[in-house]
């Protein structure tokens, strides 16, 4: 099966898709060229119709949700991007809480605020989806989703639908299984405690406060770039190199908080790329610590 055909079966399935897709459209980052398929999925069904197509035409395939996390290369993607953004819905039942992989974090924050569940207060803020969250463990504030997972669904690279409890998971700092072992993320479920959602909401707001006081939430990025190292943080080491408001291109390092480049507009791949090789080359000659990244580059 050729790309062309992959494309008239996804259309003949009525599953969205566009030809050409600029990537800068769904990355925080608003930087990447464009995807030779983009499709975007509704439901388990479809995604893993779409995935099976793709393998069977023999074309690279990638994953996303919101492309919170995301650097795609200017010269875009190879092949078929899947976007499970619109894979969302929430079951709450008691204290324990089935969120597909799509649901934004932001709408599972508000809807466990409202059923009185507590002890996700420390996500309220983190773009992204919940796939996109346990893949990468993502966490603020002293909390993990490590911390409240119970179990996930997932298909894995075989083909077939697997379960998986939160001890197999491997999950430790920005790391999962499903790093290694290729698995797409259709669900998981969480635990979580009673509480008042007015006190609830009060601390969800108190760490949104937070992260508008000490992040650069009004220009384009991905988040913390590089992984904290052992130790330190990856923004006071770069502070203290002098690198604060340092630019390539239109990519420049927060003035605000180091741990972060942002896009001051027009910013290209290429310019974060090398003005993240220029920061660990310059951390590494001033304090000997090795910084890597967190976050994920993808495309040709």
């Amino acid at each position: 099966m050729s790309k062309a055909e992959f494309i008239e079966v996804i259309k003949n399935r009525g599953i969205s898709f566009s030809l050409d897709e600029l990537m800068e459209k769904h990355t925080t980052f608003k930087i990447g060229g464009k995807a030779d398929v983009f499709v975007s999925v509704k439901s388990e069904e479809e995604l893993i119709f779409s995935v099976n197509e793709a393998k069977k035409a023999g074309i690279p395939l990638c994953v996303i949700g919101k492309g919170s996390d995301l650097l795609v290369s200017d010269k875009g993607i190879e092949g078929a991007v899947i976007c499970l953004d619109g894979m969302r819905k929430i079951d709450i039942s008691g204290d324990t809480v089935t969120v597909a992989a799509g649901t934004g974090m932001q709408a599972l924050c508000l809807s466990l605020q409202k059923a009185g569940l507590s002890g996700f207060e420390f996500a309220y803020g983190i773009p992204g989806t919940v796939g996109g969250a346990v893949f990468m463990n993502a966490g603020a504030y002293g909390g993990e989703i490590k911390d409240c997972i119970v179990s996930a669904r997932y298909l894995a690279k075989e083909g077939n639908i697997a379960h998986i409890t939160a001890e197999d998971m491997k999950l430790s700092y920005r790391k999962s299984i499903f790093q290694e072992n290729g698995g797409i993320i259709l669900s998981a479920v969480f635990k979580f405690q009673k509480g008042n959602p007015d006190e609830i909401l009060e601390k969800m707001n108190g760490y949104l406060a937070r992260r508008k006081e000490k992040q650069p939430l009004e220009f384009p990025s991905a988040g913390s770039v590089f992984r904290r190292p052992e130790g330190n943080f990856a923004g006071t080491l770069i502070e203290k190199s002098g690198l604060k408001g340092e630019r390539v291109g239109g990519a420049m390092v927060s003035k605000k908080h180091a741990g972060f480049i942002v896009n001051t507009g027009g910013a290209t791949s290429e310019d974060v790329k090398r003005l993240i090789e220029k920061i660990q080359k310059k951390v590494f000659c001033d304090s000997g610590v090795e910084l890597k990244t967190e976050v994920i580059y993808i495309g040709r």
